[in-house]
């Protein structure tokens, strides 16, 4: 170890102790840990005095020491362990001190979700009614926005458009990919701070249990679906893969709840108990809103 640097572990270890040392006036820990002994080597290049708190078994920790770390890494412009915290981007890190935690560091998209929107394509590029954006969700002006439409395929949210008479009522709506492990997360926040508006969320996506099990995690208020009559010709057996089945006690729960005359009744019979379904790509574009919850 450069002895002018802590290590990642050292910083993880040393966070736990000040956070300890928040409630207790000591920590100790045994010498036979590696990042113990690295640690004391550090100190001694920084000229920390570890005496009397040093002994041939263990190092004992107080807010004094933890102290001392601090103003030795201040003066040499890096991140003190009360700064030091999992989860923030490269450009918080350096903003905080020129070192920086690669494993710990906020992904890039960990923030960002894809939306559709009516284009707005430059004079070099071919003329479409839809565009598509990478954006941070936070970004996302939710009050100028009266509905969330969450596609749950990424070839559907690329074809999809607003234009549907079940999307008449709404002037603005928000059309945002579900998400994968790249999106997910993203679309998550922007699910729960959308929740917290009481306005409609749609879901479109399959028709199957996976799908409305997604629905009802997300907090959908309303299913894009096609007429009833016509999903009862279309959909089919081969369509309710075995890999679903963990979904189906939820559902089946999510149906017991409800009143029997609820609209989502006969769909659910669909899924549950004739075991049918089919996939978003094959629904059309005639969609109804149907009531989730």
């Amino acid at each position: 170890m450069d002895d002018q640097l802590l290590t990642v572990q050292a910083y993880k270890k040393l966070s736990e102790i000040e956070r300890q040392l928040r409630k207790q006036t000591r920590v100790d820990k045994k010498r036979s840990q590696q990042w113990v002994e690295t640690f004391i080597h550090w100190c001694d290049a920084q000229h920390i005095e570890l005496a009397p708190r040093l002994s041939h078994q263990s190092l004992r920790f107080d807010r004094a020491l933890i102290q001392q770390v601090n103003e030795a890494l201040r003066s040499q412009r890096l991140t003190t362990i009360e700064q030091w915290q999992s989860g923030l981007t490269s450009a918080a890190q350096a903003e905080q001190g020129v070192n920086e935690d690669k494993t710990n560091r906020e992904g890039p998209r960990a923030q960002r979700v894809l939306v559709n929107t009516p284009a707005s394509a430059p004079a070099w590029l071919s003329a479409l009614p839809r565009s598509m954006h990478d954006v941070d969700w936070r970004d996302i002006n939710l009050e100028q926005c009266d509905v969330l439409i969450q596609v749950e395929n990424l070839d559907s949210f690329y074809a999809f458009s607003p234009q549907t008479p079940a999307l008449s009522d709404y002037a603005t709506p928000l059309v945002v990919y579900r998400g994968d492990s790249l999106y997910g997360g993203g679309f998550k926040q922007l699910a729960s701070a959308w929740n917290a508006t009481q306005k409609p969320h749609l879901y479109a996506g399959d028709f199957d249990v996976k799908g409305l099990s997604i629905a009802l995690s997300s907090g959908a208020s309303h299913l894009l679906l096609p007429p009833l009559a016509w999903l009862t010709e279309q959909a089919t057996t081969f369509h309710d893969p075995a890999k679903q089945l963990e979904h189906r006690p939820r559902l089946q729960r999510h149906r017991d709840q409800l009143p029997a005359e609820h609209p989502l009744q006969p769909f659910l019979t669909l899924l549950l108990d004739q075991q049918r379904g089919l996939r978003q790509q094959w629904l059309g574009k005639r969609l109804e809103s149907v009531g989730l919850v």
